[in-house]
């Protein structure tokens, strides 16, 4: 199993800065403009190591990632970046809102020790190719992880959860991120607690949530630097057992749909279709609907279906994927019946939508969220899900805590 170990985190000094304006979202999330808008918010700003500017005049040795180094140290330099003076556990706790329902996701701040996936840490979900040299080259530049991978252990135990929930008095620091979750960061110091921790952790199976390209990346560092700190990297951890952790579905874009007519009648060999009305709540029909109903929505017709899965198919597929809402989709209706492998993805429904009417593509079909238990077990499986299976959220903070791999050598 993994191993899980307290850190000396290098965390902003909430006397000098205030979490709200030198915290930013993941890298991956941020948009342009909005990144212009942290550059601008604070100097002492997260995006600066983490996501920063290329210049026209930059150089091999004079490039974003070194000045990602700079001014790391200059922060630290200056106060602005502090060092724990011992190792600790990191309790964060985000109060947010979902579909109007209050929730609260808590885990900890921790490193974990770095295996070959499948040994101890488990991915769940294949992923598209994506450049990882530009995270491996910042890391290899700041000797750090400046943002964390979000993963899952389930421990019906609850030992870690209730340490968190009775941690007490202000949190060190806090910060609001874009849709208004708080985000509140605690210190775990207490040897006592510490040794709780990794007691309930040691025999735990470590499931990644959302960072697998950083996983990725760390194991690549590691195997290159061979023994040292960069064994272990930065992960927050939250308990599968736990009622706060919050999965969105990502609906799927096509296009390329020619002869409507002959596509419904072979997915009414699978499925039962029923039309909508134009008013119908996407959402909210397919969440009274349950498992294996589908949404559909086709732009030139502007009309509406539910698809209702028969269970006729699939029997030879591993029993772990066969009945998950995502692989069905992809291998009975975009695969097999469409002959459709390229897709877009789309968060908000209302976006799906209006990006299908505008004729950028035919059709949105709609899901329902994949669930937690579902990644636990199709990744103890070995296997994956298809990308964008799951999308958890709330997005964890960069510049809560940070690794430094310094302090340890």
């Amino acid at each position: 199993m993994a191993k899980v170990i307290p850190f000396r985190g290098i965390l902003y000094n909430p006397d000098k800065v205030s979490g709200d304006e030198v915290i930013a979202p993941p890298y991956d999330i941020i948009m342009p403009e909005y990144r212009e808008e942290l550059y601008q918010k604070n100097p002492y700003n997260i995006i600066r190591i983490d996501f920063g500017k290329e210049g026209t005049g930059d150089t091999d040795k004079d490039n974003k990632y070194s000045r990602a180094k700079n001014f790391f140290e200059q922060w630290a330099k200056e106060g602005i970046l502090v060092q724990d003076d011992r190792p600790s556990f990191y309790a964060c706790e985000i109060d947010y809102s979902v579909y109007g329902e209050k929730k609260r996701l808590r885990g900890l701040f921790a490193m974990v020790r770095i295996e070959e996936l499948g040994k101890g840490v488990y991915p769940h979900e294949a992923t598209h190719s994506k450049p990882k040299a530009d995270r491996f080259n910042l890391m290899k530049a700041c000797l750090a992880n400046t943002s964390p991978i979000y993963a899952l252990y389930n421990s019906p135990r609850k030992v870690a959860s209730g340490i968190i929930d009775n941690v007490s008095g202000e949190p060190y620091i806090s910060a609001h991120d874009m849709d208004g979750a708080h985000h509140k960061l605690y210190k775990i110091q207490d040897e006592a607690k510490i040794n709780l921790i990794m007691d309930e952790l040691s025999d735990k199976p470590i499931f990644i949530a959302d960072g697998h390209h950083r996983y990725e990346v760390a194991l690549e560092f590691k195997r290159e630097k061979g023994r040292g700190p960069w064994e272990y990297v930065l992960m927050f951890l939250a308990n599968m057992a736990d009622e706060g952790i919050s999965i969105l579905p990502t609906h799927r874009l096509v296009k390329g749909i020619k002869n409507i007519g002959g596509i419904m009648q072979k997915i009414e060999k699978d499925f039962t279709v029923e039309n909508l009305p134009d008013s119908a709540d996407i959402q909210k029909t397919l969440s009274v609907s349950g498992k294996n109903t589908f949404g559909l929505y086709l732009g030139r017709e502007k009309q509406w279906f539910t698809l209702k899965y028969k269970g006729t198919d699939l029997k030879d597929m591993d029993a772990a994927l066969q009945n998950l809402d995502v692989v069905v989709l992809h291998e009975l209706i975009l695969k097999r019946d469409l002959g459709i492998t390229d897709v877009a993805y789309e968060m908000n429904v209302r976006e799906a939508v209006k990006r299908t009417d505008s004729g950028e593509f035919d059709a949105a079909f709609f899901l329902n969220p994949t669930g937690v238990n579902d990644v636990e077990r199709v990744a103890l499986s070995g296997l994956r899900m298809p990308p964008k299976s799951t999308y958890f959220y709330p997005k964890l903070l960069t510049g809560m805590v940070i690794n430094s791999f310094k302090n340890q050598i």
